[in-house]
């Protein structure tokens, strides 16, 4: 059988992503933590990969040490906006924190925005549904890209926005739950 030898173009980017929902444990002021304690998942998120107490090191160590150069992580925005009027500079510097990380291991940062989850205030507004979520996304937005904008100038507004559309709001899979 022949042999072959494939070469990525230069610039390349190799590598993985995360939600942070998903691996940085005790997210519980977002919708998700809502529908899961409400009962729609077999599984609870729970501590997760414990990202948010550093366990995010070990990962990128990991994820370094196979040849990745390049890691998507999202910021969750109940973290960093709590409420509608403040925000949680610890928690900004938590994710600076893990953006240099990947620096430090020679990886190129990509932030997701939005990856599913809004924090509660959010969704009590009515989310999606409602024009005003619009100045308020856009406030967010603009806060953590000032934040975050040394380690990145790699973004991603919304992840999937067509499964999150689907999901949430035609097959009723993610919050809100709706079904059309």
């Amino acid at each position: 059988m022949p042999q072959g030898t494939y070469h990525f173009p230069k610039g390349f980017l190799w590598g993985t992503a995360t939600a942070s929902h998903q691996v940085e444990g005790g997210n519980t002021n977002n919708n998700w933590h809502a529908w899961e304690e409400a009962g729609h998942t077999v599984h609870k998120s729970g501590l997760a990969a414990d990202w948010w107490n550093g366990r995010w090191r070990e990962d990128f160590d990991r994820a370094a040490e196979t040849g990745q150069n390049a890691h998507r992580l999202s910021i969750e925005w109940s973290r960093v906006q709590p409420t509608p009027d403040k925000w949680d500079e610890e928690a900004i510097e938590k994710y600076r924190l893990m953006l240099r990380g990947l620096r430090e291991r020679n990886m190129t940062a990509l932030v997701t925005l939005h990856h599913f989850t809004e924090p509660l205030w959010v969704t009590e507004r009515g989310a999606w549904e409602t024009e005003a979520i619009v100045p308020l996304f856009e406030k967010y937005v603009r806060k953590m890209v000032d934040a975050l904008k040394e380690y990145t100038n790699l973004w991603v507004t919304i992840n999937e926005p067509n499964v999150y559309a689907l999901s949430g709001y035609a097959v009723g899979a993610f919050p809100p739950g709706k079904r059309i």
